[in-house]
């Protein structure tokens, strides 16, 4: 009986030895194929699976369309008439915060038409604060979403407060879509000398996010389109509350790709002359752009107030040689309605299109 057992025992053994050999490839040196073991992946829920609701902004107060009169209007050097020459049609000082550089860095033989601001406009109501702008020609992008800008100096320092950034809109419709709006909460803008060059010296600019696309204490803060008027601008809407509800400031326009970054205001603060190049070739030191490129910005524009001429950034004020209006409480401020008399507003403003301002 043990002997049967035994012989049980090596005969499934033979059969496991025979199945085992037929296995084998008939080369004894070839290599096994081994593939490695497959990688392990876990799935995650994300926000695009059934079980998750987005919900959706609930969108109470829209800008419609931008007030008949302006209370600012300031130009821009048009450098299309340049670009062939590889350099800008004036207007870019470095030391004053003052860029004309629609090109590429180093050579600039790539001119953007699409950053090239020609003409900025400011206008307000009682709820928003708009500002246009115009660049040469917003048809002809070649490169990927690009930016606009409004800048906001509240205090009327030279330093920037708030800054509204855009991305390039694509509808006439007003949309919250790439809207973002900042703050300078530590007031590092501008550095000690606002609008002047403290190479090496830069914060960390507007730091402070108050707005994100419809995301923020208020989802209607600010708001894009481009006007139905004209392709080639863009029009930028604020909420007055969003910002502190200002009646006196000073405003200006920029436009950039990936270069126009909420942390590096000032620019001026952040690089040194040489750092930065000049886009002119008058400055043959500094020429042609280098560290600071694909990037334009405006002049400030004064609203809500008289300026003196000696604020940072300022546009030019054309010197006004009217007698000084009245000074009662009845007359007109700067930015208020008037008639057409010159002596309906307040000290020497000259009542233009309608309101107290400078034409």
């Amino acid at each position: 009986m043990k002997q049967k057992r035994l012989s049980r025992v090596f005969g499934v053994i033979a059969i496991i030895i025979a199945t085992l050999a037929c296995n084998v490839s008939g080369n004894a040196n070839e290599t096994p194929n081994l593939q490695p073991p497959a990688e392990l992946v876990t799935i995650v829920d994300t926000p695009n699976t059934p079980n998750y609701t987005q919900v959706p902004i609930q969108h109470q107060d829209m800008p419609v369309n931008l007030p008949q009169l302006q209370s600012g209007q300031a130009s821009d050097q048009n450098s299309s008439v340049t670009a062939d020459e590889n350099k800008s049609n004036g207007g870019d000082r470095f030391t004053y915060e003052q860029f004309e550089r629609p090109f590429s860095a180093n050579t600039m033989d790539t001119y953007f038409p699409n950053l090239d601001i020609i003409d900025t406009y400011v206008f307000q109501d009682d709820t928003w604060i708009y500002g246009a702008i115009k660049v040469v020609d917003r048809s002809s992008v070649t490169i990927g979403p690009y930016r606009f800008a409004m800048q906001l100096d509240v205090q009327l320092d030279g330093k920037g407060d708030w800054l509204i950034l855009v991305l390039n809109p694509s509808s006439t419709d007003w949309t919250t879509y790439g809207v973002q709006v900042y703050f300078d909460q530590n007031g590092d803008v501008g550095n000690l000398n606002p609008m002047l060059s403290d190479s090496g010296g830069g914060g960390d600019g507007f730091e402070q996010k108050v707005f994100d696309q419809g995301i923020g204490d208020d989802p209607d803060g600010a708001w894009v389109r481009v006007s139905p008027n004209d392709t080639n601008t863009i029009e930028i809407a604020v909420k007055r509350s969003l910002i502190g509800n200002p009646f006196a400031f000073m405003v200006n326009m920029w436009t950039g790709h990936n270069t126009l970054d909420p942390s590096m205001f000032d620019y001026s603060d952040h690089y040194t002359h040489e750092q930065a190049g000049a886009a002119d070739p008058v400055f043959p030191n500094f020429y042609p752009i280098k560290s600071v490129y694909e990037l334009d910005n405006s002049c400030r524009i004064a609203v809500g107030f008289q300026p003196t001429g000696n604020e940072p950034g300022l546009c030019f004020v054309p010197v006004i040689t009217d007698q000084p209006g009245p000074t009662g409480p009845t007359c007109a401020a700067y930015g208020a309605a008037c008639n057409s008399a010159p002596n309906g507003c307040c000290d020497n403003i000259p009542c233009s299109g309608g309101l107290c301002r400078y034409p």
